[in-house]
C-alpha cells in the first residue's frame, strides 16, 4: 500500500498555559504558570501561548497575564503569544513584552453572541482595529477560528461559512490562521471537506489545525491534516482543558499524544517528548485531576 506524501516537518503550539489552564477550575498559581512556560520551552516547542489578556471577570485564571508574561525568561529561538480580545488587551500584552498576539472569532453566530457578546461581524471590526494596531507594533498577528467544525448550539456549522470568516480574517491581516474544533466533534472526511475549501482561498501555508479530543478523533483528524498538507498543529501539554461544553470530557489535543505519533511517521518536530512529559508533570499536582494525555498516563503508571 502506499502511503499518501506527508510533511516532513511540523510545528507545534503549545497552548497549554492559555487555552489549556483557562478551562481549569483549580487557580494555578503565577510562579507555577511562568515555570510551566519555560519547561515548555526548555522542551523545544518553538511557539508557546502563554497567557490572554482578558478580563479577570470572566477568566479568573488568565487575571496574572501580566505577571506571567513579563517573568518569563525568554528562551533563543523559542517564540511567545498571547490572546487579546481588544485593543485594552493589546495595549496590555505589548506593555509586558509580548510580540506575538491571537485573536479569537467564531464560525457560528450564536458562539460568537454568547462567548463574546457580538456579531461575527461586530467581532470582525474590533478586529480588525486590533490587528491594524499590531502590525504598526510590528506584532505578529494569529486568529482563532472557533466552530468551525461543529457548533454547540447550532450544530452543523456550513462549510461556505468556515470559508468566509477565513477569508475575512485573512484580509484584515491576520497572518495565520487556527482552524478550530472547539468542541471536539470533527472527523477526518470533514478535516478534509473544509482544509480544502479553506485553502482554496487562504494559503495552505498559513492554516493551522487546532483540535479538541472530546470523542477521541483528534489524532486521526491530525493525520486527515497532515494528508492535505497541514504542518502546523495546536497541541496541550497533558492534555491539559476540559471542554466546557461537554462536562467530563478531554479537552484540547495533548502535545504527548501528537509528538508520539508524529515521531512514528518520521516527521520532524523538534520538541524532546520527556521534556513535555516533564511540563506535564510540573502543572499537574496544581489542576486537582490526572492529565488525559495517554502517553503521559504511561510515563506515570
Amino acid at each position: 500500500m502506499t502511503r499518501a506524501a506527508l510533511p516532513p516537518r511540523a510545528t507545534i503550539v503549545e497552548v497549554g498555559p492559555r487555552d489549556g489552564l483557562q478551562n481549569e477550575s483549580a487557580t494555578v498559581p503565577t510562579a507555577t504558570k511562568i515555570a510551566f512556560v519555560e519547561a515548555l520551552a526548555d522542551a523545544g516547542l518553538p511557539v508557546v501561548e502563554m497567557t490572554a489578556f482578558v478580563s479577570p471577570k470572566w477568566v479568573p485564571q488568565m487575571g496574572d497575564a501580566g505577571e506571567v508574561a513579563s517573568g518569563v525568561t525568554r528562551r533563543a529561538g523559542t517564540r511567545y503569544s498571547a490572546l487579546v480580545p481588544n485593543l485594552k488587551g493589546l495595549d496590555a500584552a505589548a506593555a509586558s513584552g509580548m510580540t506575538e498576539i491571537a485573536i479569537f472569532a467564531a464560525a457560528s453566530e450564536t458562539f460568537s453572541q454568547r462567548n463574546i457578546n457580538q456579531s461575527i461581524a461586530q467581532s470582525l471590526e474590533t478586529y480588525a482595529e486590533v490587528t491594524r494596531a499590531a502590525r504598526h507594533r510590528g506584532m505578529r498577528v494569529r486568529a482563532y477560528l472557533s466552530t468551525a467544525f461543529g457548533c454547540p448550539y447550532e450544530g452543523h456549522v456550513p462549510v461556505a461559512q468556515v470559508v468566509d470568516v477565513s477569508v475575512r480574517l485573512r484580509d484584515i491581516g491576520a497572518e495565520e490562521l487556527a482552524i478550530s474544533d472547539t468542541i471536539g466533534v470533527a472527523t477526518p472526511g470533514q478535516v478534509s471537506d473544509v482544509v480544502e475549501a479553506v485553502s482554496a482561498r487562504v494559503a495552505l501555508g498559513a492554516l493551522v489545525l487546532h483540535f479538541h479530543d472530546t470523542r477521541g478523533t483528534a489524532l486521526a483528524n491530525v493525520y486527515a491534516g497532515l494528508e492535505c498538507g497541514i504542518s502546523i498543529f495546536d497541541s496541550s501539554s497533558g492534555g491539559l482543558g476540559g471542554c466546557p461544553y461537554a462536562p467530563g470530557a478531554a479537552g484540547n489535543l495533548s502535545t504527548e499524544d501528537l509528538v508520539y505519533m508524529l515521531n512514528g511517521l518520521g516527521i520532524t518536530t523538534g520538541v524532546d517528548l520527556a521534556g513535555v512529559v516533564t511540563a506535564s508533570k510540573l502543572i499537574a499536582p496544581f489542576v486537582g485531576h490526572p492529565l488525559p494525555s495517554r502517553y503521559l498516563q504511561t510515563e506515570i503508571a
